[in-house]
């Protein structure tokens, strides 16, 4: 297994990029004013012994140190022994729709975004519960399987968005068919699920789904993303919107979140509803919900043993700091004097 000691540090990788940047550039410039100051020819001459290659091979040695001081920095760890530990908690899914509607910016700073932030929140109030993360739109994906790994959890989350599933639409009875696949068969006490949606679009297959959860002993919290008063699809490039998504009509679209819908689907299931307007208010209706549940005894391996790496990348920049003092910038002339097949 692998984890970061200090991934607070993730950001420094643009260190080595930028030098190596800044580096293409002055060298370009060099030459260009080389160029103009000295002919070729004359440079040549004045510094007969003076290596085109070893420069580039000092710099690429230097940027090669700084690179392993950087991983050395945020420190690679392996995990180095497996223990089995019996926990006990509840299985919690989480089914976040992200159909293009949940672009729209009726609420700060996305719909999107604020589903994912309530989801990393109610990641980081788990202790012996495992989680699973289903996205969904016209089809439901299994985004992350159950599991007491939260660094995982959160690291898949920050992968979400509204282009992973190509099928567009809203099919929520998908979500909850595959919601029962993460639970075990004959376990129909201690199943969660909660639903991050506007709910939009749900009417086709709610009620269905709804009665399908029930069937199956799964209890629906829905989550509703959004506002009344709706907004505008984006549709951005690079960062910037560009337009908004419109109509056959050529009429700008409006969402608008149907909190009806999502009523129905927690209510048919004995769960309830909140609005995630306020992320605070949204965890603590998370934590409740989970405080009711019957807490189940689960078998779960984990790395319990993680040793250090980075001293080995310490060992490689100084290795390669070391070969840059040493390689000179000079031709090595006595290698131009071996002659390995003769005259």
């Amino acid at each position: 297994m692998f984890d970061l000691g200090n991934p607070q540090y993730q950001y420094l990788y643009l260190v080595p990029i930028l030098v190596w940047v800044a580096y293409l550039i002055f060298r370009s410039w060099r030459k260009r004013k080389q160029a103009e100051l000295v002919d070729g020819i004359l440079w040549n001459r004045i510094q007969p012994n003076r290596s085109k290659r070893k420069p580039f091979i000092k710099h690429c040695l230097r940027l090669l140190g700084l690179i392993s001081l950087v991983i050395a920095l945020i420190n690679p760890k392996i995990g180095t022994r497996i223990e089995t530990i019996t926990r006990k908690g509840v299985d919690v899914v989480f089914a976040m729709d992200v159909s293009k509607s949940m672009l729209a910016e009726d609420i700060s700073p996305s719909r999107i975004l604020k589903a994912k932030q309530i989801l990393s929140k109610a990641i980081d109030g788990l202790v012996n519960d495992r989680i699973g993360v289903i996205v969904y739109a016209g089809k439901a994906y299994a985004q992350l399987p159950l599991t007491t790994d939260y660094t995982a959890a959160k690291m898949f989350l920050r992968t979400i968005d509204t282009d992973v599933v190509p099928t567009q639409g809203t099919d929520i009875g998908n979500a909850v068919e595959m919601a029962l696949s993460y639970f075990e068969s004959g376990e129909r006490q201690n199943r969660v699920l909660f639903i991050l949606s506007d709910g939009e679009s749900h009417e086709k297959g709610a009620l269905a789904a709804s009665k399908l959860a029930s069937d199956n002993g799964i209890v629906i919290y829905s989550i509703g993303i959004g506002t009344l008063e709706g907004g505008p699809i984006p549709i951005k490039r690079n960062g910037l919107v560009k337009s908004y998504k419109k109509d056959k009509n050529d009429q700008v679209v409006v969402t608008k979140m149907n909190p009806e819908m999502l009523q129905q689907l927690a209510v048919g299931t004995d769960g309830s509803y909140t609005n995630g307007s306020n992320t605070n208010e949204t965890i603590s209706f998370i934590n409740d919900a989970l405080s009711k549940m019957e807490k189940v005894e689960s078998d779960t391996e984990l790395y319990t043993d993680y040793e250090d790496q980075f001293q080995w990348f310490l060992a490689l920049a100084l290795f390669f700091f070391t070969l840059d003092l040493i390689v000179p910038n000079r031709k090595t002339l006595w290698l131009r004097k071996i002659k390995l097949f003769g005259q």
